[in-house]
């Protein structure tokens, strides 16, 4: 049987509250990134020649959300493959139902593209309907191209590019998802600046992971999880260490000179986890379970990094939605998280903030040798305990009911001051230790002149 804390009875008796990442075109896309986890989920599905959500069951999803959530605000998220080849129409019908199922509830949209087919019209329907957009882009020109190429293999960045433009143009709020790879990694100010340059105010850096099965089953899925036991890192995988790096390197320019001008997400979370709040972030949350993914036919997943077959836990056309959220395999699935910790983690002194991020990146080896020692860990851990005395004083400053900004003051005056050394009386020995008087011996070298 399970660990149960008094938090897990908690969240067994809080309203029920929780997300479901929507793939209305499933794992369909125009692009051909090479680093893509999610293209090959075709492979679960043999019985679709179309990849593409009915409006019945898009209205039969809304309805059901919309009742399950106890909460008064509802948000879709809407995630593929690429959402925008589902068109217009299944959008703007998707807005009907919601409308049509609201019930007092607000109702919220966020709408994650590779913003490569994007004109004037998905811009105008993102600003009439409030939908917050999230942009994938991996930076500058030659850190974006590297992986994410068209169907051919061709450049994607100039079309990703136009996609922003048109939604400055119709003041379309919107952020960024950057993949951290093998190659981008290793330009981590001139990502930052970049993303800076084309207006992302919230910046997402999502590290990808991937482990490549040694089997030769061409119907079987390439990239596995832990429990498919062993397999190759995939060559794009980032380095833990470099990752590490990474956030460092940009977290020392954004604290010094871009808090509450530009957010980046793994701060926000890494402060709000120091204080003790929500971190928003499922891989930093203890437990874990509350965001599970629909595919284009009502398939419903325990995460979206978990579908594979071993986490299938039914179809909303079958079974209603809310009755598979509480599925105790779902809630096993969720503490897991917490409870299949090695101890090698349990005891580490920076697990406040990592809570042995996500279950899909635990396959390596503690060194006591345990399973379960999450691949990014040296990473993680120089990240976080770089950051420990900036969160410090942010966190004394929201105690304070004051400005976390108020940092950039701090580090700008704790970096500007000068301690004046203590010198020599002109009767006092040399320091040099030539046996003279400071006055007789070094008081004229440029070192010590104008203090005599």
């Amino acid at each position: 049987m399970a660990n149960l804390l008094f938090t897990d009875a908690l969240k067994l008796k809080r309203p029920n509250a929780f997300h479901v990442m929507v793939k209305p075109a499933g794992p369909s896309c125009n692009l051909s990134c090479t680093y893509c986890y999610y293209l090959e989920k075709n492979k679960l599905f043999n019985d679709s020649h179309e990849f593409r959500m009915s409006e019945n069951l898009l209205e039969n999803f809304t309805k059901q959300f919309i009742e399950a959530n106890e909460i008064p605000v509802v948000t879709f998220t809407w995630q593929g493959g690429e959402p925008t080849l589902m068109g217009l129409d299944f959008f703007r019908k998707a807005i009907d139902f919601q409308k049509k199922y609201a019930n007092g509830k607000v109702i919220e949209n966020a709408f994650q593209t590779n913003g490569t087919r994007l004109n004037d019209e998905w811009c105008r329907f993102f600003t009439d309907n409030n939908i917050l957009v999230g942009i994938s882009i991996d930076g500058s020109e030659h850190n974006h191209d590297h992986y994410r190429k068209t169907n051919s293999g061709g450049s994607t960045f100039k079309r990703v590019m136009k996609g922003i433009e048109l939604l400055h143009k119709h003041k379309v709020e919107f952020n960024t998802l950057s993949v951290v790879n093998d190659y981008n990694v290793h330009f981590a100010s001139e990502t930052y600046r970049f993303l800076k340059t084309i207006g992302s105010g919230f910046m997402q850096f999502l590290p990808i992971v991937e482990r490549i099965s040694a089997s030769i089953d061409e119907n079987a899925l390439k990239l596995v999880a832990p429990i498919h036991g062993a397999a190759r890192v995939a060559d794009w995988t980032v380095d833990a260490k470099d990752f590490g790096k990474f956030l460092i390197t940009i977290f020392n320019e954004w604290v010094r000179n871009d808090v509450a001008k530009f957010y980046v997400q793994i701060f926000d979370a890494t402060l709000a986890n120091y204080v003790g709040e929500n971190p928003g972030l499922c891989v930093f949350n203890e437990t874990c379970g509350d965001a599970l993914i629909m595919e284009h036919n009502g398939a419903l997943f325990s995460c979206d990094h978990f579908v594979y077959p071993e986490y299938y836990l039914g179809n909303i056309t079958e079974t209603p939605l809310i009755d598979m959220v509480k599925l105790q395999r779902q809630f096993d699935f969720g503490i897991d998280k917490r409870n299949k910790l090695p101890r090698y983690c349990l005891q580490c002194d920076v697990r406040y903030a990592c809570h042995g991020e996500c279950p899909k990146h635990r396959f390596l080896l503690t060194p006591d040798g345990k399973p379960g020692l999450n691949y990014l860990c040296e990473g993680y851990k120089m990240f976080f305990k770089h950051v420990e005395p900036y969160m410090d004083y942010m966190a004394k400053e929201l105690k304070n009911k004051c400005a976390p900004a108020n940092v950039m003051n701090w580090i700008r005056n704790k970096e500007s001051q000068v301690i004046k050394p203590v010198l020599p009386r002109r009767n006092d020995m040399c320091p040099c230790g030539s046996g003279k008087k400071f006055k007789n011996c070094c008081s004229q070298k440029p070192l010590y002149a104008g203090w005599n």
